[in-house]
């Protein structure tokens, strides 16, 4: 059976999943209702209690869009980080930190690290298995966007070639990511620093004009504004990377001996192995430290998931308070009708009839506010990733999955058998008390 099971596809087993969750529902459902309809008497019931069913049914919904929202949330970070760090196969840089790296070449978040020699650059970019190395220059900025130095093929590899305008033909040309705050044509002097330490008047004379806008890439490189690499050395008072004799060149090669230093190098191979071979070769202790962007991801996943577990349990407990709220609740709105249901059994309404009528009630309200609790997580994870988007340039795309849906079928087949217990109840009391009530 285990077999079979794992020979089914994701969308098979995730449907019979859900049938599963709700096939107790489903039971008592046919157990109670059989030979039954107790419609009339439910809409009578909904409408007579109208605004105590509305707050009930609120309060389930928010519950449940809370839960489903931080999960469906969760899962669209990990997703956008992962696609932010898609083009970055392997990162070579000084040794230390791999997240602070990660951070400072994926991310762009400002960071003061060592720099790797022109030597380093040279036995990287001419490495047969290489097709692009771009290094990267970082501490300038316009307007709150990181202005990195690099070479011409790093934006094109970064953007797929998708570039409005042309690359850069002259050191002083830039080429904007598609949120950056400069247009085609617009000219800029940057500034030397990130924030509110940005010194604004560090490279008075110095100007820019933009000559091509990326594509939009869903990572923090939409906010940036390239620039050719020598240009970032002379305007902080460095060698070009070129002897005088290579005139007005731009990119590689460079001369080692003229090369000023990078930061951060990001490789790009044309085979998987090759990424494997090449970081082996460049993690050398004191001289350089290869790492792969995905891997470190992958840990930090790793340190997110025991963070989520936590998590976990916690909307577990809070699940089970909140079941114990539904059956208080439900409690409480059964003995509004207390009367109504005492007459049905005075005039010789079944037992399982009542049952039905006031499980159906119950059940009715649960639904409602499972179907709406789906709709305030899916706006409540948009909303959530409009903010990290906005706030971190790293597109999220939140979105309802099968692990959302199936929470609301669990919460739903749990607080629907727990339906069953105020019906009890309501049964056990005399009916001359209810028709006092």
């Amino acid at each position: 059976m285990e077999d079979l099971w794992y020979q089914l596809p994701p969308l098979a087993q995730d449907a019979l999943l859900l049938v599963g969750l709700l096939l107790p529902v489903l039971l008592i459902a046919a157990i109670v209702l059989r030979g039954y309809a107790p419609g009339p008497l439910i809409g009578a019931l909904l409408r007579r209690f109208r605004w105590a069913n509305l707050v009930f049914v609120l309060l389930i919904a928010l519950s449940v869009g809370m839960s489903i929202g931080l999960i469906a949330q969760e899962r669209g970070l990990r997703i956008g980080m992962a696609q932010a760090a898609d083009k970055f196969d392997l990162v070579v840089a000084a040794p230390g930190s791999e997240m602070t790296m990660l951070l400072a070449a994926v991310f762009l978040q400002p960071s003061d690290v060592p720099l790797l020699s022109g030597a380093t650059y040279t036995a990287i970019a001419t490495h047969e298995n290489v097709e692009i190395a771009a290094p990267l220059a970082f501490g300038d900025s316009y307007k709150g966007s990181s202005v990195v130095g690099t070479i011409a093929d790093f934006a094109t590899y970064l953007s797929d070639d998708r570039i409005t305008g042309h690359l850069w033909t002259d050191p002083f040309e830039a080429v904007a990511g598609a949120a950056a705050p400069v247009a085609l044509g617009d000219t800029f002097t940057p500034a030397h620093g990130h924030g509110a330490a940005a010194e604004q008047g560090a490279h008075e004379g110095v100007r820019f004009t933009v000559v091509g806008k990326m594509a939009r890439t869903g990572t923090p490189w939409d906010t940036a504004i390239l620039i050719p690499i020598e240009a970032v050395w002379m305007v902080h008072g460095l060698a070009n990377g070129h002897p005088l004799s290579a005139g007005d060149q731009i990119g590689p090669p460079f001369d080692p001996d003229l090369f000023p230093g990078t930061p951060a190098i990001v490789v790009h191979t044309s085979a998987l192995w090759a990424n494997y071979a090449l970081k082996s070769e460049f993690s050398r202790d004191n001289e350089t430290m290869a790492f792969f962007p995905g891997t470190v991801l992958a840990n930090l996943y790793r340190i997110m998931g025991d963070v989520r577990q936590a998590m976990s349990v916690m909307s577990g407990l809070t699940q089970v308070l909140v079941a114990a709220s539904v059956l208080l609740g439900l409690s409480i709105l059964t003995r509004l009708f207390q009367r109504q249901t005492a007459m049905l059994r005075a005039l010789g309404a079944p037992r399982r009839f009542v049952i039905a009528v006031i499980w159906s009630y119950g059940v009715t309200l649960l639904a409602a506010g499972t179907a709406l609790g789906l709709g305030l997580g899916l706006g409540a994870a948009t909303l959530l990733s409009w903010l990290v988007t906005h706030r971190t340039d790293v597109l999220v795309q939140a979105s309802l999955g099968w692990n959302e849906v199936h929470l609301a079928a669990a919460f739903l087949a749990i607080t629907s058998l727990l339906s069953l217990l105020p019906a009890l109840v309501l049964l056990r009391q005399p009916i001359t008390n209810g028709l006092r009530a």
